[in-house]
């Protein structure tokens, strides 16, 4: 197999150390191999990637012993310092980051399958990602450096962390979806656990050191294993703060229900969805159609924001199906460096078998495959199929299905889509594609108020980053922005004292001593 010498695997990684408590502690224990479905040889096979230790409960406990005992019950170094402080220390951790981009593109493409453009566009958007955050960030703390007096009572009103964060990831977006809680609930000051995705897990390997040496030791406590025995053990402790999770609401309602003080709990959670396009009768086709094959094919599929099922009006029906499934024909399939790839392989061995599983449903209960390809199956992947008619009896109605299969539905009332999503178990996105304003209004009127983001005549997707990421129902749980997530993980808190003399004067003095990092009115240039 003809692969470019700089993106070949030419030794594994054997990741043997993880991070606790400031240290990257050496681990003999047993490991797991990490393979990547795409094949190096011209014979089929999987492709050894390295190794990754397999911690058991101890370590994990180790790993929250670590972070809680550097919050030190809101005594600590970290969530005690002064914002100009950790806001250097996150300056420190991002261009080391910088450094290791060569590194963490080629694994996100042997990992995860994700192709050079999307895997290079991870990078460089997670690093943007940080800069925003820091800049949000020092204006925040610009827009607290005051006191306001209302009733008699002075007040100097801040945000401060929460506490002990534990933080799991997506492998869809390993990077940037990760770093997009991770980051946030370092800089405002709490103390973390990390637990890398089943699959995107050794592209952090090149990062650890950074971490290392840019955070006080416990600030960042990155462990390795089975969710089961790592996360469960930790969230049964019950002195989690905070749980901060992208991926399935299973997982996510498992993980809670183990903890002790569900109450006192925060949830900042990335869930999944089920986005439907609604293509009405006057929508521009071409423009439809080349939206709706980014939405439902980019990375296969494989993302929270894909197009997950296409409602066409039964007056168009027949030439979107028709210009659509040729368009998904027409897309290239191949390995990730390839150019002009758009279909990769699938990063879950088990995933061609899954979606096979869905079409066949469909089959059975009255839907085609539309176009030419569909489902043709290699040993790392199943070619998108395009299914109508679909129904809602059918399994790849229900389900999300995170993968390269296309239900489309036709209608010709208006309500049909609308009763389905106001029924549906998520409420994350909406395309929705048409002119008429007199159509159009009322439209949106209504779909504001059963998803958060309706996206006019384009496919739905997370950013710009600046932009409010969030879902009703089991889509999300708390606001996913530069802005929103430095709040999300963070809570109102501030000193107040009554307008006399002698509070006056101690306010003064703290002010002019510099003595806390809390009373403050510094102004960050």
């Amino acid at each position: 197999m003809n692969i470019p010498e700089k993106y070949q695997i030419k030794e594994t990684i054997i990741q043997d150390t993880y991070l606790v408590n400031g240290e990257l502690k050496k681990w003999t224990g047993q490991t797991s191999e990490v393979y990547s479905t795409i094949s190096s040889t011209s014979t089929y096979q999987k492709t050894l990637l390295g190794t990754i230790p397999t911690l058991g409960e101890t370590e994990a406990l180790e790993a929250l012993n670590s972070a809680v005992a550097a919050y030190d019950k809101g005594q600590g170094l970290w969530p005690t310092m002064k914002v100009v402080d950790r806001i250097a220390c996150m300056e420190k951790f991002v261009e080391q980051m910088k450094t290791k981009r060569e590194e963490v593109v080629k694994l996100l493409m042997w990992e995860i399958g994700k192709n050079l453009a999307d895997s290079e566009k991870e990078f460089d958007r997670t690093v943007e990602y940080i800069y925003d955050t820091i800049e949000d960030y020092t204006q925040m703390d610009r827009d607290s450096a005051k006191f306001e007096k209302h009733d008699g009572v002075n007040a100097h009103i801040r945000r401060g962390p929460l506490g002990v964060v534990l933080c799991l990831g997506p492998y869809n977006y390993p990077l940037n979806e990760t770093f997009a809680l991770l980051i946030p609930a370092i800089i405002m000051g709490n103390t973390t656990i990390f637990k890398p995705a089943k699959f995107g897990v050794l592209l952090l390997s090149p990062l650890l050191e950074a971490f290392q040496n840019s955070f006080p030791k416990g600030v960042v406590n990155i462990i390795y294993g089975r969710g089961r025995t790592v996360a469960s053990p930790i969230m049964k402790d019950g002195r989690v703060d905070v749980l901060a999770l992208i991926g399935n609401s299973k997982s996510a309602n498992a993980l809670q229900s183990v903890h002790p003080k569900s109450n006192r709990l925060r949830m900042v959670l990335g869930l999944e969805a089920k986005n439907p396009a609604i293509v009405l009768k006057d929508a521009d086709l071409d423009l439809a159609i080349s939206e709706c094959i980014a939405g439902t094919t980019s990375f296969n599929g494989q993302r929270c924001t894909a197009l997950k099922v296409l409602y066409v009006h039964s007056a168009i029906i027949e030439e979107f199906n028709k210009r659509f499934s040729e368009k998904v024909d027409a897309l290239k399939f191949g390995n990730p460096w390839e150019e002009g790839a758009k279909l990769t392989p699938l990063p879950e061995p088990d995933k061609p078998a899954y979606i096979q599983e869905l079409i066949d449903d469909a089959l059975e209960k009255g839907a085609k495959i539309i176009n030419t390809k569909g489902g043709e199956t290699t040993e790392n992947y199943i070619f998108p199929a395009v299914l109508y008619p679909v129904s809602k009896d059918m399994r790849v109605y229900k389900e999300e299905q995170f993968g390269p299969v296309i239900p489309v539905i036709s209608f010709s009332d208006i309500e049909q889509p609308l009763d389905d999503m106001a029924e549906s178990n998520y409420g994350q996105q909406v395309s929705l594609f048409g002119k008429d304003i007199k159509t159009l209004a009322p439209l949106i009127d209504t779909l504001v108020n059963l998803v958060c983001r309706v996206n006019l005549n384009s496919s739905c997707q997370r950013g710009p980053d600046v932009y409010p990421f969030t879902g009703r129902k089991d889509s999300a749980v708390a606001t996913l922005s530069v802005h929103d997530a430095l709040r999300s993980f963070s809570i109102r808190t501030f000193v107040a004292s009554k307008d006399n003399e002698y509070n006056n004067a101690i306010l003064t003095e703290l002010l002019q001593s510099r003595a806390s990092n809390f009373v403050s009115t510094d102004y960050i240039l």
